[in-house]
């Protein structure tokens, strides 16, 4: 078993930066592939970012490609979500994921935190 906490969500206006945190537990960190995701108002929850094990890889969707950056500390069991040039349409829940498969599909994903809100002013 896995758990999850995500931190470092907010309020901030449109251009500026936040960057979330999910501490893990419990399984090897680093046998687990980390990801986030994010729920909008009214939305269904939509893929974010992935990065495998050993942090060589990661990938984006297309809308936060070159905003946000995925990154991992595997000595402190912790996964980073670096957020620059927030647009107000990036205003969601934002959930750190854990999964054994490096995957985009949100039924392949084993562990999900609780989600920390992330709203950009207009």
């Amino acid at each position: 078993q896995v758990q999850l906490v995500e931190s470092g969500g907010g309020l901030v206006q449109t251009g500026g930066s936040l960057r979330l945190s999910c501490a893990a537990s419990g399984r090897a960190f680093s046998s687990l592939v980390m990801g986030w995701f994010r729920q909008a108002p009214g939305k269904e929850r939509e893929f974010v970012a992935r990065i495998t094990r050993n942090g060589g890889s990661t990938y984006y969707a297309d809308s936060v490609k070159g905003r946000f950056t995925i990154s991992r500390d595997n000595a402190n069991n912790t996964v980073y979500l670096q957020m620059n040039s927030l647009k107000p349409e990036d205003t969601a829940v934002y959930y750190c994921a854990a999964s054994y498969v490096p995957t985009t599909i949100q039924g392949q994903w084993n562990y999900w935190g609780q989600g920390s809100q992330v709203t950009v002013s207009s």
